[in-house]
């Protein structure tokens, strides 16, 4: 390094610059966006590790944070200058960041399965209501000697009347009772034996012949319903109103033919009450499905099964008495 006469240094190996080697950048400035604040290290979680905390936080951000109307959502470029911290005990700071600002929502496939298999359930019930039905009309149609006492002692019907009333009347308007278990079931299995001795002896008045025809249409017409009230997307529900106004129309209709005996007008009796109830059978599937505008809950399964039950023995009754109309 040498002195020149102006008075200014000369250096004998100065640095060469090129675009390769550019010169360096100058220092940058002095931080001054804020008087900084000492923040302590988070406690450890609950799984024995530190969290992340900074060293420090500027006064600007932490009063941005502060004083924004959504202090919940922090903005992403500035939430990792901030750690929340919920208790200083270790075992008891929020989780890992993974689980941090997580809602778990439910997708309702635990009510479906609910769902499921309260259907299950009803059908299970109805079956074996069903199956029991069957039975009685097989020893009142087939057995003579049953069919001969029947025919003697008409009283009994009566009798079996008063103990069908009894349960379905309780089950029908104490709800409290009908989802207590066992006492639903014991009430069900009482209306369902009082059900089959009527039926029964409904059914030993008619032929042979007439009954396996009855049976077979009702099978027929009440598992297409039942199938296609299940996979339509129309709500039958809804029209519910409107079905009990027509069964009660038909009722009085009913009690009119009493006193206007006529064939023609107890064929139109029946054929009515075979279509309401029919319509009633699509309303009362689709109650099961809970999609609805009307549904049952699950706890009521005693209750469905005694509406797809009865719906269908009106059904049945009414076609044989079709067919024992038109026998003449």
């Amino acid at each position: 390094m040498a002195q020149n006469k102006s008075g200014y240094t000369r250096l004998e190996n100065p640095p060469q610059f090129s675009s390769v080697n550019p010169p360096p950048p100058p220092p940058p400035p002095p931080y001054n966006a804020g008087v900084p604040v000492v923040v302590r290290p988070a406690p450890p979680t609950a799984f024995g590790n530190h969290r992340e905390a900074p060293d420090i936080l500027s006064i600007p951000i932490l009063q941005q944070l502060l004083t924004s109307p959504k202090r919940t959502a922090v903005d992403r470029t500035n939430s990792r200058f901030l750690t929340v911290r919920h208790s200083d005990k270790p075992g008891h700071s929020d989780p890992p960041p993974e689980y941090e600002n997580k809602q778990f929502i439910g997708s309702g496939l635990d009510n479906e399965a609910i769902r499921r298999l309260f259907i299950q359930k009803v059908f299970s019930v109805l079956s074996l209501q069903l199956a029991v039905t069957c039975g009685f009309v097989a020893v009142f149609t087939f057995e003579p000697h049953v069919k001969l006492f029947v025919m003697q002692n008409a009283w009994t019907y009566w009798v079996g009347y008063v103990v069908f009333l009894v349960p379905y009347v309780v089950i029908l308007c104490c709800g409290e009772f009908r989802r207590t278990h066992p006492w639903n079931l014991v009430s069900l299995s009482i209306l369902t034996l009082a059900m089959s001795y009527m039926v029964g002896v409904i059914s030993s008045f008619y032929d042979t012949d007439i009954m396996m025809m009855a049976i077979g249409i009702t099978v027929l017409v009440c598992f297409t319903v039942i199938v296609f009230s299940l996979q339509t997307r129309y709500d039958f529900t809804s029209c519910y109103g409107v079905l009990f106004v027509c069964f009660i129309v038909v009722l009085f209709f009913g009690i009119l033919c009493i006193f206007l005996y006529n064939r023609i007008l107890d064929l139109i009796y029946a054929s009515l009450g075979a279509l309401i109830f029919t319509c009633f059978l699509a309303v009362d599937a689709q109650l099961l499905l809970g999609n609805k505008t009307l549904s049952l809950s699950p706890e009521e399964h005693v209750f469905a099964a005694l509406n797809l039950y009865l719906d269908i023995i009106q059904i049945f009754l009414y076609i044989l008495r079709i067919f024992g109309k038109s026998r003449g």
